[in-house]
């Protein structure tokens, strides 16, 4: 599963894109700098994830959407199409991507 798959999940299971998400951990007083146990910890509890979902957007919470370029490009099932990650609804998400 990419990382653009994990978000359009979590998309799918909370009906909130992902920068709401990342508006409504800011609210939390979550963001850039914050450590991740406890962001994973809210978003499982607060919207019923799985960890390897709320570890997937707390990386977005924390350090934004931008990704390693590790599986950019490649073949393998954690292939993303891009270093940058689509935040604002699988919907909008242009054609190109």
């Amino acid at each position: 599963m990419s990382f653009q798959a994990y978000l359009d999940a979590v998309e799918t299971r909370t009906g909130l894109t992902p920068r709401q998400l990342v508006d409504a951990a800011a609210e939390q007083g979550f963001g850039p700098g914050s450590k991740a146990t406890p962001v994973v910890a809210w978003l499982k509890e607060t919207y019923g994830i799985g960890h390897g979902h709320a570890t997937a957007v707390t990386h977005v919470i924390t350090k934004g959407d931008r990704i390693a370029t590790t599986h950019v490009g490649t073949e393998g099932s954690h292939r993303d199409a891009s270093d940058r990650l689509w935040l604002d609804g699988r919907d909008s998400m242009p054609v190109d991507r």
